[in-house]
């Protein structure tokens, strides 16, 4: 019988003031350790009342610019800093995180593909329904930094996503924008009740995502973005009282406010073989233009495959490796807003 109590746990107080830097604790019984348990690094950083922020990296483990960005805040935020709680997860899928890869190597978990969770699912699905159950109900905003991992790279970018809710869809934007990236994007595509924002959505927490590089390294634009965003982002909720303890941080500069807006912006490959991308990251491109080919050295006399764009757009994202399967995302679109 499912229950719905979560059996992670932690010593810290999320009441208590002050900063507090341990684990939450999954339990895992293996063959070397009967009662064992997985720790997930867990930072609360409280100052008497407030609004609550989670800041979140390490959604999926091999994207790093996020990483950085919070280990870098851990260290950096003191309790005099805020007014309020900041929770932090820098590696929310811990296993995933430490093994450099997408899912985690425990079970196959995406845990972006994971939400809400089961307390007693794998350990993927167990560390959803923490966040679920636990995290999400205490918070008011939620900054989860991703990028594009080791398959895909990215234009440092951020963004918020699109509900029914006008109401909140305004303050998600307003949110997006105090973020500042140099590129924001709002998001009116791929509705899936599996993603983290789906769960921040459900619980009428304003959530913004970033895609900070990729590529499996890290970006220094990435790195910049986020740490930037992050500290603005605490600064609007209300939680960053001192923001002269920042001052490498300045107010947004011009935003690019752009859309994604149907499946129509993504290309995918449609053979097995070797991509040639022929626009660069950032290019302007028109609809019907070649996207690149897939060549078969396994058979070199075969014609290569042409990949074509359906609609126009600006390249945000491209594949970083060269060998594609049958249905691999080799590419994305996003589009400019009209005024803005």
């Amino acid at each position: 019988m499912t229950t719905t109590r979560t059996r992670l746990w932690t010593e810290l107080d999320f009441e208590a003031d002050g900063k507090q830097i341990g684990y939450l604790q999954m339990p895992y019984s293996v063959t070397r350790s009967a009662y064992g348990n997985i720790s997930i690094p867990l930072v609360v950083i409280r100052n008497g009342e407030g609004p609550t922020v989670l800041l979140m990296s390490g959604n999926h483990g091999d994207e790093y610019e996020g990483q950085v960005t919070l280990c870098r805040l851990i260290r950096e935020l003191r309790p005099e800093d805020i007014s309020g709680r900041v929770i932090v997860m820098p590696a929310a899928n811990f296993p995933a995180a430490m093994a450099g890869a997408r899912v985690s190597p425990l079970d196959g978990g995406n845990l972006n593909r994971s939400f809400p969770g089961d307390p007693d699912g794998g350990p993927t699905l167990e560390i959803a329904h923490y966040i679920d159950t636990v995290l999400a109900p205490m918070c008011d905003g939620w900054v989860d930094l991703h990028s594009g991992g080791s398959s895909l790279d990215y234009v440092p970018m951020a963004m918020c996503y699109l509900t029914e809710d006008d109401d909140y869809n305004a303050r998600a934007r307003a949110a997006l924008m105090a973020f500042g990236a140099p590129i924001s994007v709002i998001w009116d595509y791929f509705d899936d009740k599996r993603l983290a924002r789906s769960t921040a959505q459900a619980h009428d927490v304003i959530y913004i995502g970033t895609e900070a590089g990729g590529g499996g390294r890290v970006n220094p634009a990435g790195v910049q973005l986020t740490r930037n965003g992050a500290v603005r982002a605490l600064d609007y909720f209300g939680v960053l009282t001192n923001r002269d303890r920042f001052p490498d941080v300045g107010p947004p500069e011009d935003i690019r406010l752009v859309e994604i807006a149907t499946r129509d912006y993504f290309v995918y490959a449609p053979a097995a073989g070797l991509f040639e991308p022929f626009h660069a990251l950032g290019a302007q491109v028109e609809a019907g233009a070649a996207a690149g080919c897939i060549h078969f050295v396994d058979d070199p006399g075969r014609e290569p495959v042409t990949v074509n764009f359906k609609t126009g757009g600006v390249l945000i994202c491209k594949r970083h490796f060269a060998r594609v399967e049958r249905g691999d995302c080799v590419g994305h679109l996003v589009t400019d807003i009209d005024g803005g």
